[in-house]
């Protein structure tokens, strides 16, 4: 009998990313407020929310193990949200042209009644210099408004780059599998 598993998430991302691991599973919406404390770090902005996403979901699904994650992208250390609309994209990807930006994605697996387990990868992205024309063709051509960061590395978002700094290369599209299939494995799993 296998243990079940939910993603505490509806990101069609994270859902994509964990169909990898060929681990059934279902998806939960978490109820969790994501506003930064005053001078919270973004490190530790990112393992405070999939702790509260995993741990919430978690409550409401007795037995299960719950993953919950969140990505913060940090600019001279502040965290930057996700867009969520053209000109706020277009905004986002200027700041950051020429720049390096470090994306903090955290990892908790929880179950009611045993100790979350956690997980946080430390992704940096070098962009190119990027002009204006450029930014807006990319923004239109992808409309990256649901993604922090305001790009999609596994899209033409990696055109924007002159470098991926990471242990994992999943950890930049929002659920770092390297540390998922440990902590899978940790909480009785079978994986290879």
């Amino acid at each position: 009998m296998s243990l079940p598993l939910v993603l505490g998430s509806t990101s069609t991302y994270r859902r994509a990313l964990l169909d990898r691991l060929r681990l059934p599973f279902t998806c939960e919406r978490p109820e969790v407020d994501e506003t930064p404390g005053d001078g919270e770090a973004s490190d530790a902005l990112a393992i405070r929310l999939a702790r509260a996403k995993a741990e919430d979901v978690a409550a409401r699904t007795p037995g299960a193990w719950v993953i919950g994650s969140d990505q913060v992208a940090a600019l001279d250390g502040r965290p930057l949200g996700k867009p969520g609309g053209r000109q706020a994209a277009i905004a986002q990807l200027t700041a950051m042209s020429g720049r390096s930006v470090v994306f903090h994605t955290a990892l908790a697996l929880a179950r009611a009644g045993k100790p979350t387990l956690q997980a946080q990868d430390r992704t940096e992205v070098v962009f190119r210099t990027l002009r204006t024309d450029e930014i807006a063709r990319y923004v239109d051509a992808e409309q990256p408004f649901d993604c922090a960061g305001s790009f999609k590395c596994e899209g033409l978002g990696i055109a924007l780059f002159e470098a991926i700094r990471s242990d994992d290369p999943t950890a930049l599209v929002g659920l770092p599998l390297i540390a998922t299939a440990r902590l899978l494995r940790a909480a009785g799993y079978a994986l290879p």
